[in-house]
């Protein structure tokens, strides 16, 4: 298999786009990412595209994509899986060029989530197992459903509901100073502690944002890279791991097996361990889950995560920073676009260009859960000088 690398990475901010639809997302990312190539980028170097997409309802999203971009004749691979669609896109493109099939590609994600009826949305989106699955007739959609895990993980070890709130401040921290998440301030620990309850034991400022966007990669094989950047990001390992959609079948409440495989396979492809790990974005829809995804991804030891969050060694300045763009928590979340968004936040860290700069990353991660605890997808990219071995 040949070495791949992100030579360009670009997103639109995520928010309330009521006035834009998906025809002109898609074309902000991609020019956003183009213009992120040091060398350029003409459109004739792409070969092929996957499009990670979700929620949308505009059509037939593989050809409005390359209809969009000016290249109807460029062959478009849509990926969806649940919230693990963005990584998942860039798994399968980078399996594309490290087969040699093509040697350029482009990596994309978007949804419009906010003109859809939360009611209309739950059941189209977290409930496409229904027929099979009796959790969704139940009620137990994506806060329900996570909401039981978290709530079992507080129950049998340390962390509490403060630990909860400590994840919602730190990337509102952060998230502050991104001016392309949609929830650009600051909370208290207070603040979050008071909030009106959705689902025990979450209550507002745990809960990430439904948002709409797009963001964008660009792939290219170790054979072509010097032709767009002397600065390339590598792709040192990606996983993919599954689950039970249904929570009857689940004998441990207070771990998700699916980010447990996703990470085991990127890092055994990458070489690497938890400990190389210089930044991360993590899947934080609901702030319990990045506490519990510490644990999964080998960052803390079983029930040892709230210790983490104590130190202060998540927070930007801390030894591991997670989630400086703000995390789902604070960018927001339109599914499609996530996972692609968290590798253009790494792209930029790696590079050392980020707004919320960790200083020396050099290694970094990118995890998201979906399912809305059934499939996981892990992605680790190297920064500029390393071989992407």
């Amino acid at each position: 298999m040949r070495r791949v690398a992100v030579v360009g990475a670009g997103m639109t901010p995520f928010r309330e786009h009521f006035a834009l639809g998906l025809k002109d997302l898609l074309p902000m990312a991609f020019a956003e990412c183009a213009a992120s190539v040091d060398k350029g980028l003409a459109k004739t170097d792409l070969q092929a595209a996957w499009f990670g997409a979700l929620g949308t309802t505009d059509g037939f999203q593989a050809g409005i994509l390359a209809d969009t971009l000016g290249l109807p004749d460029l062959p478009v691979t849509r990926v969806e899986n649940s919230c693990a669609t963005g990584n998942d896109a860039l798994r399968n493109a980078l399996f594309g060029v490290a087969s040699g099939a093509f040697d350029v590609v482009l990596v994309i994600g978007a949804d419009k989530l906010r003109e859809t009826a939360t009611k209309d949305m739950l059941w189209a989106w977290e409930g496409t197992a229904r027929d099979m699955a009796w959790d969704y007739p139940l009620g137990l959609v994506a806060p329900a459903g996570f909401a039981l895990h978290v709530r079992r993980y507080l129950h049998e070890g340390p962390a509490t509901r403060e630990h909860l709130a400590m994840v919602a401040v730190k990337n509102h921290r952060h998230g502050a100073h991104n001016p392309k998440a949609r929830l650009q301030f600051e909370i208290t620990r207070e603040q979050a502690l008071d909030a009106p309850t959705v689902v025990t034991p979450f209550g507002v400022y745990d809960c990430a944002p439904q948002s709409d966007g797009a963001a964008a990669l660009l792939l290219a094989a170790e054979d072509v890279v010097d032709r767009f950047t002397d600065r390339p990001v590598w792709v040192r390992g990606v996983g993919l791991g599954l689950d039970s959609v249904m929570h009857q079948h689940k004998t441990d409440m207070t771990t998700f097996p699916a980010t447990v495989r996703a990470a085991r396979q990127a890092f055994a492809m990458s070489g690497l361990t938890p400990a190389d790990i210089d930044v991360a974005e993590i899947h934080d829809y609901f702030t319990g889950v990045e506490l519990i995804s510490y644990e999964d991804l080998g960052f803390a030891d079983r029930f040892e995560a709230s210790k983490l969050l104590e130190t202060e060694a998540t927070s930007i300045g801390g030894a591991m920073p997670v989630n400086p763009s703000g995390g789902l928590k604070c960018k927001g979340h339109p599914p499609g676009a996530t996972g692609v968004a968290q590798c253009v936040e790494l792209f930029e860290q790696l590079r050392g260009a980020a707004v919320n700069q960790v200083d020396g990353a050099r290694i970094g991660l990118a995890h998201n859960i979906g399912g809305p605890t059934a499939v996981s997808a892990v992605t680790i990219l190297e920064g500029p000088g390393g071989d992407g071995a």
